[in-house]
């Protein structure tokens, strides 16, 4: 019990000094608003309803990048965060911190919780004010956008720490990571309704939890008529939060014991061997 009381005081007092070096970061702050920034811009140049509905497409369009950021920073930002600081020696030092491993995770999630709920927060306010977007009308949208928040973030962060463990490298991870998750942005209903996809294309997207991250969203803050343009005709949310749930448990069931694998493999002569390859390949060595 003290271990892990000492794991939670650690990975907190770790991730506020990373937030606070984030924030005095203005180059990765930058990354961020830009894409909220061109959630907006996209937003701001559609003009038609939802086909079948009166609901405008900007705020399907902002509904659905809202949990693209979520999954953004959990799927993208995350794993090229554990793939940079694994080839920096981050791991290998942490092989001897009792407790490390678990602190450490704790520390990114943090992180990547207070990044996802800011753009999230930050989106929404400025859709509201710039382009009319749309906000919860009443508390239960309210607590819907609470609950889908939380579950999303729950999805996506363990996963992400998953796959940044079995990462190659920085240069590689972006390349590995960005091809699937565009595809998902543009088979999950996020930037257009679902039902203009091939129902096998549903059917695929349907496994992920991108394309149940944007539909409870979408029903917190879209109103109830423009469920006719979901695929089922309803927002389906006992199903949301079924596949959110799954991803969820099959993420932390994934992340701590690889995390701990690839820090067992960590070694001195991995790390200086990987800085000679980086160095003879001219990119900068970590």
């Amino acid at each position: 019990m003290t271990n892990r009381t000492n794991s939670w005081r650690a990975g907190l007092q770790r991730g506020g000094i990373e937030l606070r070096h984030l924030l005095r970061n203005g180059k990765e702050m930058s990354g961020h608003l830009t894409n909220v920034a061109v959630a907006l811009l996209v937003a701001a140049y559609l003009g038609d309803d939802v086909p079948g509905t009166s609901t405008p497409m900007t705020h399907l369009v902002l509904a659905g990048f809202a949990a693209y950021l979520l999954f953004q920073v959990g799927l993208i930002n995350l794993p090229q965060i554990l793939v940079t600081e694994r080839e920096e020696g981050t791991l290998l030092r942490l092989r001897a911190t009792p407790g490390g491993i678990p602190a450490y995770l704790i520390a990114k999630c943090l992180l990547v919780v207070v990044l996802a709920v800011g753009s999230l927060a930050l989106l929404l306010v400025a859709g509201a004010l710039l382009v009319d977007g749309p906000l919860p009308h009443g508390p239960g949208d309210w607590l819907t956008l609470l609950w889908v928040t939380t579950l999303g973030l729950l999805a996506v962060i363990p996963l992400g720490a998953a796959i940044g463990a079995v990462l190659p490298n920085p240069r590689e991870a972006l390349a590995l990571i960005m091809l699937p998750t565009m595809g998902l942005l543009l088979t999950s209903g996020t930037v257009f309704p679902s039902t203009a996809l091939p129902v096998p294309v549903q059917q695929v997207a349907a496994v992920f939890p991108l394309k149940w991250m944007a539909q409870g969203l979408r029903s917190a803050l879209l109103p109830d008529s423009a469920r006719t343009a979901e695929a089922a005709g309803s927002w389906e949310l006992p199903m949301v939060a079924l596949v959110l749930t799954a991803w969820a448990v099959l993420g932390f069931l994934l992340a701590v014991p690889l995390l701990r694998r690839a820090a067992r493999r960590e070694s001195g002569s991995r790390l200086t061997a990987r800085h000679r390859k980086a160095a003879q390949s001219g990119a900068p060595a970590a």
